[in-house]
C-alpha cells in the first residue's frame, strides 16, 4: 500500500494533540445541558468556543433559544461524498453537583454524558475541526451537526435540521459516537411504541366490590395480556443480518458487553410496563390506574401490527389510550457490508487490535433519521455500561481510540469514496 503522509499526519496529530482533546471533553463536561429542563447554551458555547479558535465555520441553528444546534459545514478541493458528523449535546440530569465536575483520575474522565454521549460528540468536533485544517487536499464535503434535543426526541434537534436545512446535512453517509463499546459497530436499532393507558371507574370502599369494577385490576390484566402476546416475539430479519447477529462471535460479544440473553433481546420485541399508577389507600377501589408502556420493536416485525394489537387489548378491557407520539417511530437499518463499516472496522481494529463486530443498538438514537432517508448511519463510541450512572465515565483510552476511529474513517470515507 502506498504511503500517505496526510493521514500520517493525522495520525501524529493524534498523539501531539491528546491532552488537547482530553481538554475539550472535560471543558465540555463541566457544561450544563441536562435535559431535562434542557438548556444546553453553555454546552453549544463551549464548542462555538474551541471552532472559533480552530478557525473552522459554524453557526447555531435553533428552533428554540435555550436549545442551539451547532452546524457547520465546508467543503474540500475536490468534488466527492458528502459525509455528515452528528452527536448531541443534551445529557441526563445529574444525581448531584459533582456530575458536571469533569474528574480526571486513575486514567478515567467522569461527569454526566461522558458516555452518552459527550465523549463521541467531541470526537465528532474535533474531527470536522482538525478535518477542516487540510480540507485542501480533501475531496467531497464534511459537515457537523451537534444537536440539543435528542434526549427528548429530536424533534427540535436532528429532526429539525433535516426538515429546515436538508440540502446541508442529508449527505450520503453519517457517523455518529453513541456509546456502543469499542468491541462493535451499530448499523440498525429498533423501533419503539410508547402509550399511556388508563382505566376509569367509579371505585368506593374496598369492602364494596360490587360497586365499581377495579382499575388496578384492569390494568394488570392489561399488562399480563400485552406482555404475553409481545414480548419477546422474535423478528423476521433479513437473511444476510439474520446470520451476523447469531454467529457465535457476535453472541459472545454481544452478551459480553450488555449481559447474558442480549443476543436474543436484540433479534425480538420487548415490553416494558415502565410507570404504574393508582389508588390511595388499601381499602379503597381506585377510581382510576394508568401504566406507561415502552414496545421496542425491532425491524422485520410489522410496526403497524403491534399498534393494532394494543388497540384491541385496550379496546376489550374499556381502557383509554394514548400513543406518545415523540417517542413512537419505526425501526432502522443501514448496510453493514459497506464502505463505511469496513472503514470503521479497519481503523478500529488499528486502534484497539480487535476487529468489531456489525451490531444492532438496543437503544434509540439520532442516527434513526438519516436511515429512513435511504442515507447509510453507523455508531461508533465508548462503553455504555456507566451511562446514567453517579460514576459515568469514559477512559482515556478508548476515548482517544474513538477520536482516531472517527477522525481516520472520516478521512478514509471522502478519500476512498472519491476514488470509486
Amino acid at each position: 500500500m502506498m504511503s500517505d503522509p496526510v493521514r500520517e499526519a493525522l495520525v501524529q496529530r493524534l498523539e501531539t494533540d491528546a491532552e488537547e482533546a482530553i481538554a475539550f471533553l472535560r471543558g465540555f463536561l463541566r457544561s450544563r445541558s441536562a435535559n431535562p429542563p434542557g438548556d444546553t447554551t453553555e454546552a453549544a458555547d463551549h464548542i462555538g468556543a474551541y471552532l472559533d479558535k480552530a478557525g473552522a465555520p459554524w453557526r447555531f441553528e435553533a428552533a428554540a433559544p435555550h436549545l442551539p444546534n451547532v452546524v457547520g459545514t465546508f467543503e474540500g478541493g475536490r468534488s466527492g461524498k458528502h459525509l455528515v458528523l452528528n452527536g448531541h449535546i443534551d445529557v441526563f440530569p445529574p444525581l448531584d453537583e459533582t456530575g458536571w465536575s469533569g474528574d480526571r483520575r486513575d486514567g478515567k474522565i467522569f461527569g454526566r454524558g461522558a458516555a452518552d454521549m459527550k465523549a463521541g460528540t467531541a470526537a465528532a468536533v474535533l474531527t470536522y475541526a482538525w478535518l477542516h485544517d487540510i480540507r485542501d487536499k480533501l475531496p467531497g464535503k464534511l459537515t457537523l451537526t451537534a444537536v440539543s434535543d435528542e434526549q427528548t426526541g429530536g424533534a427540535l434537534g436532528t429532526r429539525w435540521l433535516l426538515e429546515t436545512l436538508r440540502d446541508e446535512v442529508l449527505g450520503d453517509c453519517c457517523l455518529n459516537g453513541e456509546p456502543s463499546g469499542l468491541n462493535n459497530v451499530r448499523f440498525m436499532e429498533k423501533g419503539t411504541r410508547r402509550y399511556l393507558i388508563t382505566v376509569r371507574a367509579p371505585g368506593g370502599h374496598g369492602g364494596y366490590p360490587h360497586l365499581s369494577r377495579n382499575p388496578n385490576k384492569i390494568i394488570a390484566t392489561i399488562i399480563s395480556e400485552l406482555d404475553r402476546r409481545l414480548h419477546m416475539r422474535p423478528a423476521t430479519l433479513p437473511e444476510n443480518i439474520a446470520r451476523l447477529l447469531t454467529t457465535p462471535e457476535a453472541i459472545a460479544t454481544l452478551e459480553a458487553g450488555m449481559g447474558p440473553g442480549a443476543a436474543d433481546v436484540v433479534r425480538s420485541m420487548t415490553f416494558n410496563p415502565g410507570v404504574v399508577k393508582g389508588g390511595l389507600k388499601v381499602n379503597q377501589i381506585p377510581h382510576e390506574c394508568s401504566v406507561e408502556i415502552d414496545i421496542r420493536i425491532p425491524v422485520g416485525i410489522d410496526f403497524d401490527k403491534v399498534h393494532e394489537e394494543v388497540v384491541e387489548v385496550c379496546t376489550k378491557n374499556d381502557a383509554e389510550w394514548e400513543l406518545i407520539a415523540t417517542h413512537s417511530y419505526p425501526g432502522s437499518l443501514a448496510d453493514p457490508e459497506s464502505l463505511m463499516m469496513t472503514i470503521i472496522r479497519d481503523n478500529a481494529e488499528a486502534a484497539t487490535g480487535k476487529r468489531p463486530i456489525p451490531m444492532s443498538s438496543l437503544g434509540g438514537s439520532d442516527s434513526r433519521y438519516w436511515r429512513w432517508e435511504n442515507v447509510p448511519a453507523y455508531l461508533y463510541g465508548p462503553s455504555p455500561v456507566t451511562m446514567g450512572r453517579a460514576d459515568e465515565h469514559v477512559t482515556e483510552a478508548e476515548y482517544l481510540a474513538v477520536l482516531r476511529v472517527h477522525l481516520l474513517s472520516s478521512y478514509d470515507y471522502l478519500t476512498q469514496s472519491a476514488d470509486q
